[in-house]
């Protein structure tokens, strides 16, 4: 049985993998005698099923309960015919949090961190033909503070912000068939203003006299193609697509260029061949022609100014949690975001499943990444944010829907970052980290407050008050109304900048604001404001928005939220994606920004 079975790793595809998620042995290790007993040779511990990728504390997985489990192991049959010289390498999209990966009772792998995938290359391990095991135990400590834990929980019932644990495998699990030489990189950059765009592709080892071919498509049409002579592993070269074929047959509304509005998207087929010319990985891929950057108080998307409308959201589903069900539920998010007049979306305190930005690409929804953060500044939390950010970009790169990073919120992880230097230097430290990474985006230091150096002002600020409470509202809409009083009048203890920081241009963005509460059939929670109809929901949207439009120190903002989250129910939509209003009316107000001023 394959559950979640879509090709996982959109941004480099092949043909030759088998998706291993479905029905997988489990059991509990409460007592930590898994590895004593070395159980990845008996293996007569596993008195469980679980269905991965679903985490055990989900309804999807077949277990479902929220007792607290530090230690879980899972096993699986893999049934294989090696050939030849191919190389067989072991995916997995995600794991939460410690992960030790046993092939026919061999260590291959060790992985920390639960947000980023990571795959291991276990041909030596398989025999010839026949059944393998495959072994995973899993370590996710619920008191070490020092792991990335973003919303999830640490008792055993939710409550508040914070949201059910989710531990062990929660994306797919898969394997790939790949020649004796392969592809292992591809890192695409469109050069904008150059109209090239710029390909880097790396190979497992050297291979002498082999060379990359490279063919490119825009709406099924090629557009160019060539090849050249790998450098050892590497090969780099920037190639012109913007020729006069596609401006004569293209050039329309955004032209060849990827927008929320147009995402036009080019589609790459990549083939290595050796000395004698001969064929051996063929891979295939896709990009956009964008760029995003800051400057005069706007942010730009094609050098034009572009107005963010994005809405927050958690990725959280009531029968998978952090795993979506299925991906159609990715597109039917996106699709539903768009259908309310936002274009884009802050995914919060959580890398999302590549298989999302797949859909934000072709779809045309931009993208504000996040990670999980520690609760605690400590050098082990410090070490732990900066590995995880190093597979988060080299992972998600090449997709041309993200246009932010965002390592820190609201001074999780970094309480006392407004006075205290060390904890500056973090910040400071994940700014420029991350752009010596990519300098192709923007990065914000510390969403909501107390920022250091960073791209975007972004601010948080629920002080707007019920539909009855006059004198908040005022405040609140006068505290937005330019960028002097948005510096002036922070809505917490802590000043929008820490101290010995300051604006520099950058614009200013309401990141978080909202949070509609609307008890909607048996669902009880709280919100940031409530409401008892949808009547009255459109209206209280409709006036937070007027203070929003109505500023002039605002370039862009995001509304909290998207959906219901277990007992926090300040969606648009119920946790199981029901509007609780017209989303037509939504659309509406949205909309009017653009047409009062553009």
């Amino acid at each position: 049985m394959n559950i979640r079975n879509e090709y996982p790793r959109p941004q480099l595809v092949r043909d030759n993998w088998q998706n291993l998620n479905g029905e997988w042995d489990f059991f509990f290790d409460d007592e930590n005698r898994g590895v004593k007993e070395k159980i990845y040779f008996s293996g007569e511990e596993f008195n469980q099923k679980i269905l991965v990728p679903f985490a055990y504390q989900t309804e999807k997985s077949g277990i479902g309960v929220t007792d607290q489990h530090d230690i879980v192991w899972y096993r699986k049959h893999i049934n294989l015919i090696k050939k030849g010289n191919n190389r067989y390498i072991l995916h997995f999209g995600a794991v939460d949090y410690y992960s030790d990966i046993y092939m026919n009772g061999q260590l291959v792998m060790h992985h920390e961190g639960g947000n980023t995938s990571f795959s291991v290359d276990v041909t030596d391990s398989l025999f010839v033909e026949g059944q393998n095991t495959l072994i995973v135990r899993v370590c996710d400590p619920q008191l070490d503070e020092s792991i990335l834990r973003g919303k999830q929980i640490w008792e055993q019932k939710s409550k508040g912000i914070w949201y059910t644990n989710t531990t062990g495998i929660w994306q797919t699990v898969w394997m790939e068939e790949v020649p004796n030489s392969y592809i292992t990189k591809l890192k695409v950059t469109p050069l904008f203003d150059e109209n090239k765009v710029e390909i880097i592709v790396e190979l497992n080892k050297n291979c002498k006299n082999s060379r990359l071919n490279y063919q490119i498509f825009f709406k099924e049409k090629t557009i160019c193609d060539g090849s050249c002579n790998f450098d050892g592993r590497k090969v780099k070269l920037q190639v012109d697509v913007l020729g006069e074929k596609i401006f004569q047959t293209n050039f329309h509304g955004d032209g060849w260029s990827w927008t929320p509005e147009n995402p036009n998207l080019f589609d790459i087929v990549l083939t290595v061949t050796n000395e004698e010319e001969i064929p051996f990985d063929i891979i295939k891929s896709y990009f956009g022609f964008r760029k995003i950057h800051q400057e005069q108080g706007m942010t730009y998307l094609n050098n034009r100014p572009y107005y963010q409308k994005l809405v927050l959201d958690q990725g959280y589903w009531p029968e998978s949690l952090l795993t979506a069900p299925d991906d159609d539920a990715f597109k039917k998010d996106i699709e539903l975001a768009k259908d309310m007049g936002f274009n884009g979306c802050r995914k919060h305190q959580k890398t999302e499943d590549p298989r999302f930005l797949y859909w934000a690409d072709h779809l045309g929804y931009l993208v504000w990444e996040e990670c999980a953060s520690a609760p605690i500044f400590n050098t082990d939390a410090v070490n732990h944010l900066i590995n995880e950010w190093k597979e988060i970009v080299e992972r998600d790169y090449n997709h041309p829907c993200i246009v932010t990073w965002v390592p820190l919120n609201e001074s999780w992880g970094i309480p006392n970052i407004q006075r205290n230097r060390e904890q500056q230097h973090f910040s400071q430290t994940m700014y420029h980290y991350i752009h010596s990474l990519d300098p192709t985006r923007l990065v914000v230091s510390n969403d909501g407050w107390s920022m250091t150096e960073t791209d975007i002002c972004a601010i948080h600020n629920y002080s707007h008050g019920n539909l009855n409470e006059t004198k908040k509202y005022e405040f609140f809409k006068e505290s937005l109304n330019s960028r002097e009083n948005i510096l002036r009048f922070p809505s917490t203890s802590w000043d929008i900048y820490a101290n010995g920081f300051e604006n520099h241009g950058e614009p200013m963005m309401l990141t978080e604001f909202g949070g509609i509460g609307f008890e909607v059939g048996n669902q009880k929670g709280w919100g940031y404001t409530s409401v008892s109809s949808s009547v009255e929901f459109i209206s209280e949207y409709q006036r937070i928005m007027d203070a929003v439009y109505s500023s002039k120190g605002l370039w862009g903002f995001c509304y909290t939220q998207l959906t219901d989250v277990e007992q926090e129910i300040n969606g648009i939509l119920t946790y199981d994606r029901k509007p609780k209003c017209s989303l037509d009316k939504i659309k509406e107000i949205n909309d009017a920004y653009h047409v009062a001023r553009i």
